[in-house]
């Protein structure tokens, strides 16, 4: 998983798709990253996936004022969400949250990953408290 800690952005996947992220001057590739997550229904949800749709979901989070830990590692994101304020749409919001949902759901192996580790309860903490900042 290539992952140091269990905040959302305290991994390799994440880490890159902040990259693309200043790439880009809207919310569709954080729109993308939630979608790459739903349209998985109950198929397995790849690690990846759900790194990135939990980094797309802290964007949103963060742009509606839910700031999360500041860290070094947020520091990409934070900077494009000051460059960008923007509301995000409700229908946003709600996606983001049933994303969430289907990542810490059965079938995800980003969830099992952490299961398997001495952190998983951590891990579901942080993961519950970004969903708080959505709703």
């Amino acid at each position: 998983m290539g992952a140091w800690d269990v905040g959302t952005f305290d991994n390799d996947t994440a880490s890159d798709w902040t990259y693309e992220l200043h790439g880009s001057e809207d919310l569709a590739l954080v729109e993308s990253a939630i979608e790459a997550v739903l349209i998985t229904a109950s198929d397995y949800l790849d690690a990846d996936e759900a790194c990135e749709a939990l980094a797309a979901c802290e964007v949103l989070a963060r742009l509606r004022g839910r700031w999360g830990d500041r860290t070094p590692h947020t520091e990409a994101v934070d900077a494009w969400v000051e460059a960008h304020p923007m509301s995000p749409p409700e229908e946003l919001l709600a996606r983001a949250v049933e994303a969430i949902d289907r990542i810490v759901a059965e079938a995800s192996e980003l969830r099992e990953l952490w299961d398997e580790s001495d952190e998983g309860d951590q891990w579901r903490a942080t993961v519950a408290e970004l969903r708080a900042r959505l709703a």
